[in-house]
């Protein structure tokens, strides 16, 4: 016999082989990843029982936004603070969305609930976090700490990477343009009512310490926030408007007496 078929190196027949099969594969993926056409194929088919599995059950939910106490539409400074708190995109680094996870939920509270988004055009959910989330920031810190956050940021974190907003306060909010900001909210389904949009400046006057809010509370509720919120009484300014919305946030659900709805799921 000749070394090849004696020697260490010999190749053993198929049978004792232990990298040998007699058992054909069940599925020849190797045709199909070199057939562009059955690939494609094969894609869609698997995308499209996936999409049908994810969009089947909603047919058969009541809603997929449950209803829940306490939430209601902004009022017109909220609004007008959201509205600087999206143009200074403040939401490229502080998400308002905490998931169902243990580490998230002791840190920052209960999980978010998709009702507290649903006047919320655009949401801003999200899980890259630059700066902490701010679901539920509102009542967490004073106005005085606000404020100084927003002038000089690393005062008080001194870890901020957060670039000064000083000149907030220095910028009025014209009330006479907020009725119109309310009324562009309708076609989304924000159930503002005449008497709130023909109130709208007077309500948001009302709320940063001008005038009577008992009508303000009468149209958005008894937790509205009203008084000066910047430290400066003479004027209205974004300063007041945004803090007043991050006060707001994550405040308007009693999280001790919320029960989750299971009817209808």
């Amino acid at each position: 016999m000749s070394a090849t078929e004696t020697g260490e190196n010999a190749t053993p027949p198929p049978s004792q082989d232990p990298h040998h099969s007699k058992k054909a594969p069940i599925f020849d993926h190797g045709r199909l990843e070199r057939n562009v056409s059955l690939l494609l194929v094969g894609t869609f088919v698997v995308v499209a029982i996936g999409g049908i599995v994810e969009i089947a059950p909603l047919f058969y939910v009541d809603n997929t936004i449950e209803k829940v106490d306490g939430m209601r539409p902004f009022t017109p400074l909220e609004l007008a603070g959201r509205n600087v708190y999206v143009r200074e995109g403040c939401y490229v680094c502080h998400s308002q969305m905490i998931r169902p996870f243990r580490d998230e939920v002791e840190r920052y509270g209960h999980y978010s609930l998709a009702a507290e988004s649903m006047y919320d055009h655009p949401f801003q959910w999200g899980s890259k976090r630059t700066g902490p989330d701010l679901a539920r920031v509102g009542g967490r810190y004073s106005d005085e700490w606000h404020v100084q956050h927003f002038i000089k940021p690393r005062s008080v974190v001194p870890e901020s990477i957060m670039p000064p907003y000083s000149f907030l306060l220095d910028r009025k909010v014209d009330a006479r343009m907020i009725a119109d900001d309310l009324r562009a909210q309708l076609p989304m389904g924000v159930p503002y009512t005449d008497e709130m949009i023909e109130n709208a400046a007077a309500d948001l006057l009302a709320q940063a310490g001008v005038g009577d809010a008992d009508g303000l509370r009468e149209r958005y509720g008894d937790k509205v926030n009203a008084r000066d919120f910047d430290g400066n009484p003479r004027d209205v300014t974004e300063m007041d408007a945004i803090i007043a919305y991050m006060q707001m946030l994550g405040t308007l659900v009693d999280f001790e007496t919320f029960e989750p709805e299971t009817e209808g799921r």
